[in-house]
């Protein structure tokens, strides 16, 4: 066993950030051959247990590597295994781990959440130099976490990564995003993932920035534009405080800052979300049956009970809420008024999103109203209260926005991100922002 294989270990037993550890092999040249790569759990690499924190894809081994994992390797990146996750990315705190799993503990306290779904894949970036995750978002998963575990976190726009190897939560929600220590290792991965991909039929092709060239840029007379409605009651005090700091420091900097305001983004987007990302998980989760998908059992029943005894079991209670959820939401009768309303709402934020695009570069906000919450705490929220946990997430998720959280220092011990928000296609711009929020904390 190699030494880094096993101090990931020692540092897996003490933290619970990898649901399979591979042993390092042999890389070729490239950008990335000085990088460890750990993979969220969701996302395929050959020859390795791949269950998107489910019981129910337990034993299952790819026999293909998704593209984004392809591309890292390619240029010389080592993997070292599966990071755990809310299962199937249902959650807030990566605490809806799959039957038997054992949830991430948050790598700067331990009695406090990682944040999630990605949440392994920020705890060990924060354990870890020299790393980076791909990680994944559907309605704010890499950003949350990174907030909470006080590294840097990615999600490009919608159809920028190829989503080709990943296991789906919501098809037209779900993206391959990259974690890290500083801006510059996400620019650096950005470009190594980011790329038209046939096998994808949501892939862009159009070129690939050099992203990393917008970190030479300073911020000066951008126009950037705080949404008003992130800072509101919801949102804690320690949280508003550290964000007005940094844009204090922004302003000095020479940049244009303006409140501007999305009413209804924070009207409606929660609703508009889940019902849209319930109705596809459940399309999505009705393949792993036992039969063709998902662990089998003996079919000594009929189909019906044979195929509820093996999702009874195998599934967790939050993805059995989401599946019924969206199936109800998705059923004749009910379809109309719930997900193709839904799907017209979201029509009506992107716009709302793109008007602001029309006069200000970047929007901005914290990334989370509030720091990472104690385990116990977070333990005794209703569904709905985790659900509103996403509040200043969903939004450019929905819209297929680029964003990134950054973190922009510690208040009571804990972190705070600070979360950038471009137009489609706009990374190299959220980067530059990101780039003078790093140097300013």
């Amino acid at each position: 066993m190699s030494e880094d294989v096993f101090n990931i270990k020692k540092l897996n037993e003490e933290y619970f950030c990898f649901n399979t550890i591979s042993e390092l092999q042999n890389a070729s040249e490239g950008i990335l051959k000085d990088y460890l790569i750990s993979v969220k759990d969701c996302i395929c690499v050959k020859d390795m247990e791949t269950t998107a924190g489910s019981a129910i894809l337990k034993g299952y081994k790819p026999l293909f590597n998704a593209t984004a994992v392809q591309k890292v390797l390619d240029e010389g990146a080592k993997i070292i295994g599966k990071t755990s996750q809310d299962e199937f990315g249902f959650g807030s705190f990566s605490l809806n781990v799959g039957v038997g799993m054992k949830y991430p503990l948050n790598p700067i306290n331990k009695n406090h959440v990682t944040g999630g779904s990605s949440g392994g894949s920020a705890c060990i970036t924060k354990l870890l130099k020299n790393h980076i995750s791909l990680a994944e978002s559907t309605g704010g998963s890499i950003v949350c976490p990174a907030s909470y575990c006080g590294v840097v976190g990615l999600c490009p726009t919608y159809g920028r990564v190829s989503r080709y190897g990943l296991i789906d939560y919501g098809n037209s929600l779900d993206k391959i995003g990259p974690m890290a220590n500083t801006v510059k290792e996400c620019a650096l991965a950005l470009e190594v993932i980011s790329g038209y991909d046939s096998k994808d039929s949501t892939s862009l092709n159009v070129p690939v920035d050099k992203y990393s060239s917008y970190l030479e840029r300073d911020i000066s007379n951008l126009k950037i534009g705080i949404i008003k409605e992130a800072l509101g009651d919801g949102t804690s005090e320690v949280v508003r405080n550290k964000f007005d700091e940094m844009v204090r420091k922004l302003r000095d900097k020479g940049a244009v800052i303006d409140e501007v305001s999305l009413p209804l983004n924070f009207k409606y987007g929660i609703p508009t979300y889940y019902i849209i990302a319930l109705s596809e998980s459940s399309t999505n989760l009705s393949k792993f049956c036992g039969i063709r998908y998902g662990v089998e059992g003996d079919l000594k029943e009929s189909y019906n009970a044979y195929f509820t005894k093996i999702r009874s079991e195998n599934f967790g209670n939050e993805a059995k809420r989401r599946i019924l959820l969206g199936t109800f939401a998705r059923m004749s009768g009910h379809r109309d008024a719930y997900y193709i309303k839904a799907t017209k709402v979201r029509t009506l934020l992107i716009k709302e999103y793109k008007k602001l695009f029309e006069e200000y570069d970047v929007l901005i906000s914290p990334t989370m109203p509030n720091q990472a919450p104690k385990i116990e705490d977070a333990t005794k929220l209703s569904p709905l209260e985790n659900y509103m946990m996403d509040v200043l997430t969903v939004g450019p998720n929905l819209a297929g926005l680029p964003h990134i959280s950054v973190p922009i220092g510690k208040e009571l011990d804990l972190p705070v991100g600070f979360m950038v928000i471009g137009d489609h296609l706009k990374e190299g711009l959220i980067l530059q922002v990101a780039n003078e929020v790093e140097k300013n904390v």
